[in-house]
This record gives structure tokens, C-alpha cells and sequence, in this order.
């Protein structure tokens, strides 16, 4: 009996450990499962939507904003969905360089102003009719001539004059009983700016004169002529306007967040490319109370001393202002070199990793400009790492990814500049479905760069063109660019470098043939944008054998900005002509 009992007291222990086992023998592989996912998880990393640049390991507020942070979205290849990668030859190729940003002190910095000299028109004069008649003489031959006080300008003959100077010899001999008619016939010759002798001379001499001359009344230079000789005029009509160009003014436009780094009777120091070397102070006599709601300038005026006649009303010059201050002590500032502009977005490039290629796209929201660089208000934070040089290349190379780019601000397509100005858009998931990465420069054959250069020098023929606003020979220059542009033989290229040609070219082709059929120069201008867009990643992917210089000008396509080619660093801008001749400055430089 005992041993029974024992028996079943084994039995039903062996059946309790095989249930304890069948209930909770797994719970050390879901333990095991749980503390890979939890592992998996702290891998996970957390970023801002409004400052992507931000990464955290866990969840949180934005240190910035105080958003809730996000989980940050990667890749297969494990970079972040705005991110992108550049090889260490691509890096080399395009002479990338990059900047930590850092808290910098504006106070006592030179700002640099561009304005254009003007006529001091408070030392102008516009010589007027005095009475009704013809101009029978005109002594001033061309404007630009130089008068003086005094000296004869024309003669006009006044029938009105002719009759109230009968009048005169008459009311003269009635002076002793009509003392009153005669002071009346008088005062109304005085009122016509004949002059007592004049007046005194025709009541002695009993004689009517015909024709009466027109004296200046200032000195200084012809400035426009208003009327020809034989022109009939009116009464206070004005013939001539006359300058005085001992004094001129210089007018500099000002942005308003900029306004508060002047005041009246600051010394400015003023240079124009006329004069190398040459400095020539002024002060601050004005600051336009009126902001120009278009521009977002105001007006600011500086009185130079113009006695020589070195400076021309027309001619462009540079203001620095020395010791600008700013009561932010401490800011951020980036230089201009790491600013790509695009209508009223700025931004700038980060390198997420400091130890390897990565970067992305980031918006700023900048400040004033203080020589060189900008203040940054919003998007960036000290200990950036940022692009400051070949910041166009990487910009292109976050477009063909498929990445935030300058114009294309969600990411996702690739667009081309052509594509941008029709408005379509060619939507891709990734960037290799379309065109490969400008990652580093094609090996092509020297033949095929040859014949590329062609295309090239029709370019800056056409560019050049445009300089000297000349839309005929720039129609001309278009067909000859696409004459050897169908000559480049694709039969040269292999692989991705064909696929990514054939692209290109039809982007050049559809610009350079919609520049062929215009003559106007507005229109030639805006295709002609679209086309430096496409021979810019031309010759970055291929290159042409020879340096070229990438130009920017942030005022053109209405203030949008817009690039061109050139052969040399000198700034000539197609956009503007003899309007704007040198403005923009050097973006990047090609190898």
C-alpha cells in the first residue's frame, strides 16, 4: 500500500513538471524574442519634422522648437530619407569643402553696400520760357554741353512781347498824366524777366525789338534739351534742364533688416571699378523713410564731391561702411558660399556624419549681410558642419537622387530645369530609375569632350549675346549650338554615361531651339536659364577639357536667381545686360 502511494505521488509530480513545462517552458524564448525587439528599438532614432537636422536616440522635445520629436525614417541602405551619399572621389573631383558653424561677432565688420551715382538734383536747374513764342535760335548744340551763368541761350521771337513793348513807347508818353497805366505796362514786362536796362532801353530809344534772348540763369551742364530750335513754345514751358555735377549723389539700396546700421553723417567710403585703387569718402545725407514694398529696399544717399568730374551720373559703385555693429553681440554666421537661393528660400547643405560623405539638404532663414557672410535667424545651431565649397555640385546630386534639393522642395522627383519652367515633372522612387548620380565625374572618351566643347563655345557665344542684348546673333548662336549638338556622337558612350546623355540632351535641344525661335530678348533670357541648368550637370558629369566657371545672380527670373557658364571669373551677367552688368558673383569652379 505504501509503495502505491508513492507511486502515485512520483506520477503526478512528472505530470505537474511536463504541464509547468508545456505553460511556461516558452516564456524564455518570448523574453529572449522581447529583448531583441527592445535592442531593436534603441537603434531606433527620433528627429524634428520642422529641423530634420536634429537626431535623438529616444523620444522627446525638440531642442529647438519644442515639437515632439518623430521617428526618423531610413533607408535600405540606411541613411535617413533626406539624406544622400558622395564617394571620396566625388569629394575630391569637386573640390568640396566643408565649415563647422560657429557664434561669430559682426560688431566691427565692414558692410558692403552696390548703388549707382545720380545727378544732385538739389543743385539742378530747368531753364524755362518766360513768354509765348518761336525759338527763332538754339545756342546749346548737345546735351552734355557746359554753360554759364549768364551766357546767351536762345532767342525767341513773342508777338505777345512785340505788342507789350508798343505798349511801353506809348504809356511812356503819358507817364505825367497816366503815372499808374504806365508802372502797369512796366511790371508786366518784369514779370516776362526783362530787366529794368532792357525795359529802359526800349522806352529811350522808341525802337521795338523782335527777337529777345534767353540767358541761363545757373552754371553747370546740359543735361537733356527739351525743345529743337524753330519749336513754338508757351509760357513757362521748359527748354532745357541743366546740372550741376560738382556735387553728385550716390544711391545705395538698403534691405530694411538693415536700416538700423545707419544713421545720418556716417562717413562712407565709396569705389568704383572705374577708378582701381582709388577710395572717396562721403556721408550718409538722407535714408528714404519710404520702404520700396517690391525691392524691400530703402534709399540711401551719400553727397561726393564731384569737382574733377570723375564720377558720371550712370555709373555703378560700392559703399563700405566700417564698424557696423548689431546688439545680438553673438550670432551665427555662414559664408555666402554655402547659400544656394531660390525665390525667398535659402539653404545650405549639412554633412549629417562627420565621418563619412552624408549630408542633406537644410532651409535657413538668413539675416543681415555683413561682407562675406550672413547672419543665420533660423535653421541652424553652432557645431553644423556645412558646405561651403562646390556647394551646386552636391545640390545636384541631391536632384538626381531624388533628395530635398534647392528646387525641388518635398524630395521624391527629379525634376529639370526645362521641366520646371512647363511645369511637369517626372515623379520617380528612386533616382536610378531615371538618371544615376552626378556622384563623380564619367569617364567618356576625350573625343566625346571634344565634340561636347563644341556645344560649349556655342553656349558662351550665346551668352555673350545676351550680354551685349543682341537677339539676332543670339538666334544664330542657338542654331549653330544645336547644329553640333546633333553631331555629338552617342555612340561614344556606354552604360549609365548614355542613358544619362540622352536625358541631357533633349533638355539642351528643347531650350536651345525654343532660344532659335524668338527674338525677343525677355524670352531668349528665361529659355536660355533653363538651358544653363542642363549644360551645367552636362559638363559636371563629362567635363569639356577646361575650366569652367559656374555664375550666379540672385536678382534674376524676377528675383528667383538664376545661373549661367563662363570662361573666366569676371562676373558679366546675361540676365541684365548693360542694367545690371556685373551682377552675381562666382557659385563654383569646375575643373
Amino acid at each position: 500500500m505504501k509503495n502505491n502511494k508513492i507511486v502515485i505521488y512520483i506520477g503526478l509530480l512528472v505530470v505537474g513538471l511536463l504541464l509547468g513545462w508545456l505553460l511556461f517552458g516558452g516564456s524564455s524564448k518570448i523574453e529572449t524574442d522581447h529583448n531583441h525587439d527592445a535592442i531593436t528599438e534603441t537603434n531606433q532614432m527620433w528627429t524634428c519634422s520642422m529641423h530634420p537636422q536634429i537626431m535623438q536616440p529616444e523620444p522627446g522635445d525638440c531642442p529647438i522648437c519644442g515639437m515632439d520629436l518623430i521617428p526618423a525614417v531610413s533607408g535600405s541602405d540606411g541613411l535617413l530619407a533626406d539624406q544622400f551619399k558622395l564617394t571620396e572621389n566625388a569629394m575630391a573631383l569637386a573640390n568640396i569643402q566643408t565649415t563647422l558653424v560657429g557664434k561669430g561677432n559682426v560688431d566691427g565688420a565692414t558692410l558692403k553696400l552696390s548703388g549707382k551715382i545720380a545727378e544732385n538734383e538739389e543743385s539742378n536747374a530747368v531753364q524755362v520760357s518766360y513768354f509765348l513764342g518761336r525759338l527763332e535760335r538754339l545756342n546749346i548744340s548737345f546735351t552734355g554741353e557746359k554753360v554759364s551763368k549768364g551766357q546767351l541761350l536762345a532767342t525767341i521771337y513773342s508777338p505777345e512781347l512785340y505788342a507789350a513793348q508798343q505798349e511801353l513807347i506809348t504809356a511812356a508818353s503819358l507817364k505825367e498824366t497816366q503815372p499808374a497805366l504806365y508802372k502797369a505796362v512796366r511790371n508786366k514786362l518784369k514779370l516776362w524777366k526783362l530787366s529794368e536796362s532792357q525795359i529802359n532801353q526800349i522806352e529811350e530809344t522808341g525802337k521795338v525789338k523782335e527777337n529777345f534772348p534767353v540767358y541761363a540763369t545757373v552754371s553747370g551742364t546740359v543735361s537733356e534739351k527739351l525743345v529743337e530750335q524753330g519749336d513754338y513754345v508757351k509760357q513757362g514751358q521748359p527748354l532745357l534742364k541743366i546740372a550741376n555735377l560738382n556735387t553728385v549723389w550716390a544711391n545705395f539700396d538698403v534691405y530694411e533688416n538693415q536700416i538700423d546700421y545707419f544713421k545720418i553723417g556716417q562717413e562712407v567710403v565709396v569705389t568704383t571699378n572705374a577708378y582701381d585703387n582709388k577710395e572717396f569718402k562721403g556721408k550718409v545725407d538722407f535714408i528714404n523713410p519710404v520702404l520700396n514694398t517690391k525691392t524691400r529696399t530703402v534709399t540711401l544717399r551719400v553727397v561726393l564731391n564731384n569737382e574733377k568730374g570723375l564720377f558720371k551720373p550712370g555709373m555703378f559703385v560700392t559703399a563700405k561702411i566700417d564698424g557696423v555693429k548689431n546688439e545680438n553681440k553673438e550670432v551665427l554666421t555662414i559664408p555666402s558660399s554655402a547659400i544656394l537661393w531660390t525665390g525667398e528660400r535659402s539653404v545650405v547643405y549639412l554633412k549629417s556624419n562627420p565621418d563619412q560623405p552624408i549630408f542633406q539638404m537644410q532651409e535657413v532663414v538668413l539675416g543681415n549681410q555683413v561682407g562675406d557672410e550672413y547672419e543665420v535667424l533660423e535653421g541652424l545651431f553652432s557645431g553644423n558642419e556645412i558646405v561651403t565649397n562646390g556647394t551646386f555640385t552636391v545640390d545636384a546630386a541631391a536632384q538626381l537622387q531624388g533628395k530635398k534639393s534647392m528646387m525641388n522642395k518635398e524630395g521624391g522627383k527629379v525634376m529639370t530645369g526645362h521641366e520646371g519652367h512647363t511645369g511637369n515633372t517626372n515623379t520617380t522612387s528612386s533616382a536610378k530609375d531615371n538618371q544615376s548620380t552626378i556622384n563623380e565625374r564619367v569617364e567618356v572618351s576625350n573625343s566625346f569632350r571634344e565634340q561636347l566643347k563644341k556645344v560649349y563655345e556655342d553656349y558662351i557665344n550665346l551668352k555673350d549675346d545676351l550680354v551685349q542684348e543682341n537677339s539676332s546673333t543670339a538666334s544664330v548662336a542657338s542654331k549653330s549650338l544645336l547644329n553640333n549638338l546633333s553631331k555629338v556622337d552617342m555612340k561614344l558612350l556606354e552604360g549609365d554615361a548614355h542613358t544619362q546623355w540622352m536625358s541631357l540632351e533633349k533638355e539642351l535641344k528643347s531650350s536651345a531651339t525654343a532660344i532659335s525661335k524668338t527674338s525677343d530678348i525677355k524670352e531668349q533670357r528665361d529659355h536660355f536659364k533653363h538651358l544653363s541648368s542642363q549644360l551645367i550637370k552636362t559638363v559636371q558629369l563629362f567635363g569639356v577639357n577646361e575650366k569652367v566657371f559656374v555664375e550666379f545672380c540672385p536678382m534674376a527670373d524676377n528675383n528667383k536667381g538664376a545661373y549661367w557658364l563662363s570662361k573666366e571669373e569676371k562676373v558679366i551677367n546675361p540676365y541684365f545686360g548693360k542694367a545690371m552688368l556685373t551682377c552675381g558673383k562666382v557659385e563654383q569652379v569646375i575643373e
